[in-house]
């Protein structure tokens, strides 16, 4: 293979002899190292194939000088590439920058690499490399950028990264490996242009060098998840003026905070502080109010600090988030947290609090989560919560509280987590609060003095996932309306004095898991519901009334204790039913006589039933076929488009010519042209050979489009249809596709996070318009980012409406409850119902396609939006898909991806967001949030478009601010 390339390389150098000895040095190099690189097909690496006929210097990813005899550059990061790393890349001898992150490559670093004396920056996180790093990397006098984070790197730190007798390292990346021991930074090798330093999620031990306090020019400091020890480093942070970011959590650091913050009152620009999960005591001191009024997140959680909330704290006025949860603090909860208007986020619990909830909590309109559990708080649960209109989660289980459940929480319409339980509340759950509709993941209120019956209206909490009553004083029976919340995976209501039949319905939930009923009054036969439930995996019957044969044969004896009425011949322990035929051998002449009687009768009256009833039914039928054959013959007319002519089309794209071409897909290809009166055009051209099979399909389209009109749509200039030639004339834009910015051939992102929620609030305008207000309700059906398009001004259009489902004279509803109709009356028989990756799984099932069917694609491109992995990759690296792999890492290890996503994308230079990493990072979780509702399996369960657009058309706003 190598004399292959060394061969083709002689073989260019011959023919092309302007070329100079440095140039055929870089090319032969260059082949070597694409010798062991795979991609997939028509990646970018399809013009270095095409290396005899194009200059290295314009292959993708290759930056040269002026002379285009040296490569200069060298980026393919994000390119899906494979293999190894070859050391050939060190005879690019004027190389200065090398960047290969967020590939596949495998095997160690070439230690040749620490030969490039040219080198500025060196990018190879987010592949698969390990090994230990080289030492030779420590040659590299003038590299000003290192990122060799998120890999399986192991061994030390080589001294050379920071001691090489040069300051010229701005920015090291060594993050999310195995690599172990000290820093070693020491007096003698200064580091005074260092900017960023990340290590963290590595096993890195002893105490963070002193020496770090000469990097003055520090911004970014990120030791997290390591085994560092020893005082939290005062004399480093006193001299860090320019510090925004210090991230200390999960070591072993001890000792008290009040030197540690006075030194940080130097740092004026600190927006985050992190020191949660270390071994710090004593108290909070009076002086964390003089720290940075720019601190928005501070984390002080898990630590053995102990006495009071000063309330100083309040001091820090714009602080969004604060946790200083799973400490000993005690005394009762400073009245001064209510001044602190920006607080979204406040988590204080598993502590020794006391006394009562502040009533001035319903002032902080902005809370979104207020965490107070497990403490010894004793009052009633205050009404000023009815305020919070943001508010998303209220946890306040494991307390002392008294009184009711207020009726006022059914006014915090964004609820989403409540839990209420082991306190001492009592009363009835107030029908207001049990239609509260909005509540979506988990209702807790168990282990308290509740009594009463359960009111019916539960069944208005159709999108809650789990559901606890258990340990209270219900009675009466179990409302069978709880068959309608439909999301439910989870079901508790053990330990209460419920009684009568067990309501099949529940039985049916189509996702319930785990269900318990134990320690009731329940009676009668266990429906046959439960047994043939495929989702049922945990179910406890125990210590009722039941009576019946039962067969379930996936359950154990301990499932159906103190049930004596109970029989099995499946389950061991349990009494062997009696034979009862004898019995029902008596009983059936009675009931043949009577099924005679009743037969006789209702033969009688038939003939006049019968004739009736048909006459009206055939008589609709004929009316709604007149009126949907007048629909139908109105939507041929044809409507007033310029006439443009296939010959004009032809000279607009210069007879459908390769170089015009700007995309092709699995009916056609779609060529960009200029008209006569230079108007710019797309012309989606039907295949020939395929035309006879999707004809449908450009007669679906073109129904679509000459039905509907919006800003967030694509607008249709005019049709050409002969009976050999089939085409779309649409406008042209200008920018491309999603899929173009998400995945640049050059690998260099170029679109920010803030432009991309503004793109995916128009997909989601554009789609409620199709679901909710179009003359012709449509389904999409085909969602993903090559079909979103982006103008001039990186609007987004939605396009390729060939698979869409047309509806008529109905609204695109949630998803129908088993055994109603589907709303979508048409199909495309033998086309698939979208791309994989972005299929809703109810399509596999035979189901129709919904609009519930496109929110689940938008979940799916909010989530691949985030993670930037391809939906299809996650079936060959994780084998799962994106919603299963970031629900298993929600919430508590969503950490590292929040941080990854905000690195992936360019810094936003945006009045909203400039400056504050925290808006950030609320935003990516609120995106994953949304992305993984949109995509849950149970298509009732998702938020219509209309919400979703909601949603963000206010991230939109906010941050056009």
């Amino acid at each position: 293979m190598i004399s292959f390339f060394i061969f083709l390389v002689l073989f260019s150098f011959v023919s092309g002899g302007e070329e100079n000895a440095q140039s055929f040095n870089d090319r032969a190099s260059l082949l070597m190292f694409v010798s062991k690189v795979t991609s997939d097909p028509g990646n970018v690496l399809e013009s270095w194939n095409n290396s005899s006929r194009v200059h290295f210097c314009n292959w993708t990813g290759i930056t040269c000088n002026e002379n285009h005899d040296s490569v200069l550059e060298l980026d393919l990061s994000g390119a899906s590439l494979r293999g190894t790393i070859s050391p050939a890349v060190s005879k690019l001898s004027r190389l200065t920058v090398l960047d290969l992150s967020r590939n596949f490559f495998e095997g160690g670093i070439p230690k040749e690499i620490g030969y490039l004396s040219e080198l500025r920056q060196l990018s190879l996180s987010s592949n698969l490399l390990r090994g230990r790093i080289p030492f030779e990397l420590g040659f590299l006098r003038g590299l000003q950028y290192l990122d060799m984070g998120s890999n399986k790197f192991e061994g030390d730190i080589p001294l050379g990264l920071f001691c090489n007798g040069s300051s010229s390292l701005e920015y090291l990346d060594i993050s999310n490996n195995s690599i172990s021991g000290n820093i070693p930074l020491n007096e003698e090798c200064e580091a005074k242009e260092l900017r960023f330093l990340l290590v963290w999620s590595n096993q890195l031990t002893g105490r963070i060098p002193r020496a770090l306090s000469n990097s003055t020019k520090l911004k970014w400091l990120d030791f997290e998840s390591n085994f560092f020890e020893g005082e939290l480093p005062f004399e480093i942070v006193k001299n860090l003026s320019k510090l925004q970011v210090l991230y200390m959590s999960y070591n072993h650091f001890s000792g008290t905070l009040e030197r540690f913050f006075l030194g940080l009152t130097n740092s004026p620009h600190l927006q985050e502080l992190e020191l949660a999960g270390n071994r710090l005591s004593g108290k909070i001191p009076d002086i964390i109010g003089n720290l940075s009024k720019s601190l928005i997140q501070l984390h002080l959680d898990e630590n053995q600090i102990s006495g009071g909330i000063p309330p100083y704290i309040s001091s820090l006025l714009n602080l969004t988030l604060l946790n200083l949860s799973s400490n000993f603090l005690n005394e009762t909860i400073p009245k001064e947290l209510c001044q602190m208007e920006k607080l979204e986020r406040l988590y204080i619990a598993n502590n020794l609090l006391s006394g009562e909830i502040p009533l001035c909590f319903g002032n902080v309109s902005k809370l979104g989560l207020l965490d107070l559990s497990k403490n010894q708080l004793l009052s009633s649960i205050p009404d000023t919560f009815s305020s919070l209109s943001q508010l998303r989660r209220l946890l306040l289980h494991n307390n002392r509280l008294l009184g009711t459940i207020p009726t006022s929480l059914a006014q915090c319409v964004n609820l989403e987590i409540l839990d209420l339980s082991h306190n001492q509340i009592s009363g009835l759950i107030p029908t207001e609060f049990a239609r509260l509709s909005t509540l979506k993941l988990y209702l807790n209120i168990s282990y308290n003095h509740l009594n009463g019956p359960l009111p019916s209206e539960l069944s208005k909490m159709n999108m809650v996932i789990a559901m606890d009553l258990s340990s209270n004083n219900f009675s009466g029976e179990i409302p069978s309306q709880l068959g309608s919340c439909i999301a439910l995976e989870h079901l508790n209501l053990s330990s209460n004095a419920l009684e009568g039949h067990l309501p099949s319905s529940i039985g049916k939930l189509p996702f319930l898991e785990t269900f318990d009923v134990s320690y009731n009054k329940l009676s009668g036969k266990i429906p046959e519901s439960f047994t043939s439930s495929s989702t049922l995996k945990q179910l406890n019957f125990s210590f009722n009334n039941f009576s019946g044969n039962i067969s379930f044969t996936s359950l154990q004896m301990n499932s159906f204790l103190g049930n004596p009425g109970l029989c099995s011949s499946l389950i061991s322990e349990m009494p062997i039913c009696k034979n009862n035929r004898k019995k029902q051998l008596i009983r059936l002449p009675i009931l043949l006589t009577i099924l005679a009687i009743v037969t006789l009768i209702m033969l009688s009256m038939t003939p006049v039933v019968f004739k009736s009833k048909s006459k009206r039914k055939f008589s609709k039928i004929f009316s709604r076929k007149s009126v949907y054959d007048e629909d139908e013959n109105n939507e041929r007319k044809e409507q007033n488009y310029p006439k443009i002519s296939h010959q004009e089309l032809m000279e607009a794209t210069e007879g459908f010519n390769s170089s015009s071409l700007i995309g092709s897909g699995r009916f056609g290809k779609v060529y960009k042209g200029v008209l006569k009166d230079n108007t710019k055009i797309a012309v989606k051209v039907i295949s020939y050979v395929k035309m006879e099979q999707i004809v449908s399909s450009f007669n679906k389209e073109c129904e679509v489009l000459k039905n509907i009109r919006h800003r967030n749509l694509i607008r249709i200039i005019t049709i050409c249809s002969r009976p050999d030639f089939k085409a779309l004339v649409l406008p042209l834009m200008q920018n491309g596709s999603l899929e173009d910015h998400l995945y640049p051939c050059d690998g260099v992102i170029r679109v920010n996070l803030v432009q991309l929620v503004r793109i995916l609030s128009d997909v989601a305008e554009g789609l409620a318009y199709l679901h909710h207000y179009a003359p012709i309700k449509v389904a999409h059906c085909d969602l993903k980012p090559s079909n979103i398009l982006l103008d001039d001004d990186m609007h987004a259009v939605l396009s390729d409406f060939g698979i869409a489902r047309l509806v008529k004279d109905q609204q695109v509803e949630r998803f129908p409850m088993a055994g109603n109709d589907s709303p979508i009356v048409s199909s495309n028989d033998g086309l698939l119902c979208g791309s994989i990756g972005y299929i809703a799984p109810e399509y596999g099932m035979g189901t129709r396609a919904s609009s519930q069917g496109d929110v689940y694609s938008f979940g799916v491109l909010l989530l691949e939006i985030v993670t930037r992995k391809r939906p299809t990759d996650m079936f060959c690296y994780e084998n799962s898909n994106l919603h299963d792999w970031l629900k298993a890492c929600y919430p508590q290890k969503l950490e590292p991806i929040i941080k990854q996503t905000i690195l992936n994308y360019p810094l936003v230079a945006n009045n909203a967001t400039s400056g504050n990493a925290n808006i950030l990072h609320d935003m990516v979780l609120d995106l994953i949030e949304l992305g993984l509702i949109c995509t849950q399996p149970n298509p009732s369960t998702r938020p219509t478009m209309l919400d979703v657009a909601h949603e963000m058309a206010t991230w939109k706003e906010y941050l056009s601010c």
